[in-house]
């Protein structure tokens, strides 16, 4: 259920400044699709489009090179070590017209507490859509009413509630577009990003 691919691209850099020199290597996507990151300053720019691609700036001038995983552990073992987890992102889908989730995702409820309640200091947002059978207004408020759900869930789980918000969409934002009235399974859906 984990659901990277709704995200946008994800541009994993490092970026180390010493007073002249700076370094930029573009790391992988957790998801294996294209990034890149332009790195720009008054003497032009470079694009970086493949992973492990670097360029290194100083006073002295600029220079681009391919770098490599092994090169990246040996140098920044460190700040690698030091960064939060990535944020885990899912999706629960809906029985049709209320907020009784498909046995499937009710099963998947068990692997997203144990992030959250794994994770030091996590943040949860909780996001509530619905198809487009039913006026803008009702799926406004059943989106709505999904996400605080499923945030009540959590928290009678034991998560802090303080750590989670909870909003609907309504129809806005579908998973598959369709014409009005059609009764699509994959928009009824509640999105958990846990970071």
């Amino acid at each position: 259920m984990n659901k990277g691919h709704r995200y946008l691209a994800v541009m994993a850099f490092l970026l180390l400044g010493a007073c002249a020199n700076e370094r930029v290597i573009l790391l992988p996507s957790n998801d294996g699709r294209p990034s890149a990151v332009v790195v720009r300053d008054g003497r032009g720019e470079v694009v970086l489009d493949k992973p492990y691609a670097a360029t290194t700036r100083s006073a002295g001038g600029k220079d681009t090179y391919q770098s490599s995983a092994d090169d990246v552990r040996a140098r920044f073992a460190q700040a690698l070590a030091a960064q939060p987890p990535r944020p885990s992102n899912y999706v629960l889908y809906f029985e049709a017209g209320g907020n009784v989730l498909t046995a499937e995702s009710q099963a998947a409820m068990v692997s997203i507490r144990q992030e959250i309640a794994q994770r030091a200091a996590s943040e949860v947002m909780v996001i509530g859509h619905t198809d487009r059978v039913g006026s803008a207004e009702a799926n406004d408020r059943l989106s709505r009413k999904r996400a605080e759900s499923l945030r009540d869930l959590l928290i009678e789980s034991g998560i802090a509630a303080d750590k989670l918000e909870a909003v609907g969409r309504g129809e806005r934002d579908p998973l598959v577009p369709t014409d009005d009235d059609v009764d699509e399974p994959r928009n009824r859906r509640v999105e958990i990003s846990v970071r």
